[in-house]
């Protein structure tokens, strides 16, 4: 009888939890790499964000400057 429970650990039990323990670790790691990844893609996000107001404020001081130089040559 014990000789029966110790072949069942040795070629059942103890594959299974070795498969369990890998399966979990990996997952583990993606969970990682995918908060990783997710904070990357926040990063970029605020980044290009920040640019695109750069560039649209670029773009009203640009208009301001010419509207400004538009109402200068009719002015003359």
């Amino acid at each position: 009888m014990i000789e029966m429970v110790d072949l069942i650990m040795q070629w059942l039990v103890a594959p299974v939890i070795i498969v369990v323990w890998h399966l979990f670790t990996r997952c583990t790691k993606h969970d990682t790499e995918i908060a990783v990844l997710k904070s990357q893609l926040e990063s970029s996000k605020v980044s290009y964000d920040r640019e695109m107001k750069e560039m649209k404020e670029t773009i009203k001081a640009i208009f301001v400057k010419l509207d400004s130089i538009e109402q200068s040559l009719r002015d003359r």
